[in-house]
């Protein structure tokens, strides 16, 4: 077991592999790829979805109700297939709580928020499954400790989880390139999750009079144009300050961060094969 140990620990340092701590194995890919598909339903359903399919804009709560069921399920499924172990639920429970915290140190005055770098950095270092858990959990902590808990917080959660897979998702990289490269990705993220979060309540603000409100039964081409000017009057700004936190948090937090994080995986070993021999203790003899 020493040996199998060291051997992870040199091709982590080598950057040659990486410290899996959440597997996404035969039954927990297809779950995550349900519940990705069934978010991405819930944010684009505007686009093409008949008016009144929803009738009276019940939408929100059953969409918040099945959605935190497949994340359960995304949990389970890891925890039947043996792709979380004791190590990467005290990982997950620690990493979750830090992002809790830092959620209210920017309360998202002129669109700073210090969440999302936690999430870029951990799933770069710790993989896509994990990214993907900590991104749900995180923003679930965080909601329960600020009483935000609501028909948006789903749409919060799935956001960030993406954050958090894709971030494990990039190619390898090294040095000052891979400080480079996440911070590209955390701007980049920082103006996506906002752009899709804004679907989750623009539906629901119907104005006939509005050139950039909801039109129920529009065609497509025209209900995509009326959302880019409403993001672009609403919220490209602010989703600007989220890009810029992000960028900068990565740049002069991100060596320590992703060296913290490195070290951490070494030592918890998360893919280090068991191995048990036959002997016994010094100074004892054999039976």
């Amino acid at each position: 077991m020493t040996r199998a140990r060291t051997a992870v620990q040199g091709a982590t340092r080598a950057g040659t592999t990486r410290a899996v701590a959440i597997r996404l194995g035969r039954r927990s890919r297809p779950v995550v790829a349900m519940a990705s598909f069934v978010g991405l339903v819930a944010f684009l359903w505007p686009f093409v979805v008949s008016p009144g399919a929803f009738g009276d804009g019940a939408m929100a709560p059953l969409m918040f109700a099945a959605l935190l069921v497949l994340v359960v399920a995304v949990v389970f499924s890891e925890i039947a297939e043996g792709g979380i172990d004791a190590k990467a639920v005290a990982m997950l429970g620690v990493l979750s709580a830090i992002g809790a915290a830092l959620r209210p140190l920017g309360a998202g005055t002129a669109g700073i928020e210090t969440v999302f770098f936690t999430l870029v950095v951990a799933g770069r270092v710790f993989g896509p499954g994990f990214g993907f858990a900590l991104g749900c959990t995180t923003l679930f902590t965080s909601a329960l400790v600020t009483g935000g808990v609501g028909p948006w917080m789903p749409y919060q959660m799935f956001g960030c989880a993406w954050v958090g897979l894709v971030a494990g998702l990039l190619p390898p990289a090294r040095g000052r390139l891979e400080l480079l490269l996440l911070a590209a990705y955390g701007a980049a993220a920082g103006y996506l999750f906002g752009f899709m979060l804004n679907l989750s309540f623009w539906p629901f603000v119907v104005d006939p009079h509005s050139t950039i409100a909801y039109l129920p039964g529009a065609p497509f081409g025209v209900d995509v144009r009326r959302y880019l000017l409403y993001y672009g009057a609403t919220s490209l700004g602010w989703d600007t300050g989220r890009a810029i936190t992000n960028v900068a948090c990565i740049l002069v937090a991100g060596p320590a961060m992703l060296a913290t994080f490195r070290r951490a995986a070494r030592r918890a070993a998360f893919e280090a094969p068991a191995a048990f021999t036959t002997g016994h203790l010094p100074g004892t003899s054999s039976p």
